[in-house]
């Protein structure tokens, strides 16, 4: 069994210039332009079936079909649309913002934040790398 190649642990400097980066502001605003919003849908969605249920309760004892009325359908669409919101939220982050953070990450292990003058500590670990 060959030995583990060791790496140098990442700097706070080296985390520093990542997080200054332009490639990390990109990747917290696409994040952002996904997140706000959605989050924002989910509650006025979540509230407004609270509230119909409140105030509204013979509207949602509406019948549809047998004993099923529409109180428990739009109770039953909030499950659907966590599973909708998850899917999109996958679909988004493999297509939006993975590749970013994939390659941030990658810049990361290869230690090209680092500072260019030589004084960055030269510590080793078993292998691993702070993430």
């Amino acid at each position: 069994m060959t030995e583990p190649t060791e790496r140098r642990l990442l700097t706070p400097e080296e985390y520093l210039q990542a997080q200054n980066s332009p490639e990390f502001a990109e990747l917290k605003s696409r994040f952002r332009r996904f997140a706000f919003p959605m989050t924002f849908a989910f509650l006025a969605w979540y509230l407004l079936y609270v509230l119909l249920s409140t105030y509204a309760p013979d509207f949602m004892s509406t019948p549809v079909f047998g004993n099923v009325n529409l109180g428990i359908l739009l109770g039953l669409g909030q499950f659907v649309s966590t599973f909708v919101i998850t899917h999109l939220y996958v679909a988004h982050a493999n297509k939006r913002t993975d590749p970013i953070a994939d390659e941030m990450r990658e810049r990361l292990e290869r230690h090209d934040f680092a500072p260019g003058d030589g004084t960055t500590p030269h510590e080793t670990t078993g292998g691993a790398t702070r993430a």
